[in-house]
């Protein structure tokens, strides 16, 4: 048995906050980079090199990328072999979340009720989703999401006899239902199968995975290929403005399902797609 202090796991979600929040993944940058290199627009190339300007201040200045810093989604897979000492996980990962955002100066965007609407003004409580795996380590991914892009994601339930041409049809309809709302280039992160909360769950889970890395399914790979060149062939752009960089990646993940059922969730994520990890 590993003993891990809450301590530490504050001390690190609140480092991650703040760098989530500054520093994009380098797999982001370079898709960015590499877009503004090969887009087709005119306008759509300026956006996209304005885009490459912002992140390079707010790295050298410390500030956030986006002034929407986001509702702060913690994944965390716990090694079965670990021990938590000096407080419940929970309040440690939240108490991370405080210190970051008021540390870093992030903007609080947090209500403590949806219809009530009364900022909790330290962007807690976050969304935590706990993962019990084998081992001894704990795996911790911060990705802040900000909302102009979530405002923009769907799930369908569709028949079992839509197949993968109606996951496609899914994918690209809600992309184009977001347009320029979504801040285009955008990130995709799709999920397909499990029940109605599980598609939701693997469609954000995907967003955190690095946009080099495929998937090790033959026919999710061809999928996430596809919806990539087809997005783009809609010509929604950069900032919506046209052109031929509408989306940086499409990321698919699967889980089985029941067998009257094709569960699909679309998160859709700007180009500010943000996402920290760390093993403690």
């Amino acid at each position: 048995m590993r003993i891990v202090s809450a301590t530490e796991i504050t001390k690190n979600i609140k480092e991650m906050c703040i760098e989530a929040n500054i520093v994009l993944s380098s797999d982001v940058k370079e898709k960015i980079c590499k877009s503004a290199k090969n887009e087709s627009s005119v306008l759509g190339k300026q956006i996209l090199e304005t885009l490459e300007e912002n992140m390079e201040i707010a790295e050298k200045e410390q500030i956030p990328i986006c002034q929407d810093t986001g509702m702060t989604v913690v994944f965390v897979k716990i090694g079965q072999e670990v021990h938590i000492d000096g407080g419940f996980i929970g309040d440690a990962i939240n108490q991370g979340i405080r210190e970051g955002y008021q540390e870093g100066y992030l903007r609080k965007s947090v209500v403590k009720d949806p219809i009530v609407r009364v900022n909790t003004k330290d962007n807690t409580p976050g969304v935590i989703h706990y993962e019990i795996v084998k081992g001894d380590k704990i795996e911790i991914t911060v990705a802040p999401k900000g909302f102009g892009s979530e405002n923009m994601s769907r799930i369908c339930m569709l028949k079992p006899a839509d197949g993968i041409e109606g996951v496609k049809q899914a994918v690209i309809e809600t992309v184009k239902l977001a347009g320029p709302n979504a801040c285009p280039p955008m990130v995709v992160g799709v999920g397909i199968g499990g029940t109605f909360e599980k598609c939701a769950f693997l469609a954000k889970k995907a967003l955190a995975r690095n946009l080099n890395e495929t998937s090790e399914i033959s026919y999710v790979q061809e999928l996430e290929k596809e919806l990539l060149e087809k997005i783009n062939q809609l010509k929604i752009g950069p900032a919506g403005l046209g052109g031929s960089t509408t989306v940086l990646g499409v990321n698919v993940e699967t889980y089985p399902t029941h067998i009257a059922g094709l569960p699909v969730a679309i998160n859709i994520c700007c180009h500010v797609n943000r996402h920290s990890t760390r093993v403690i």
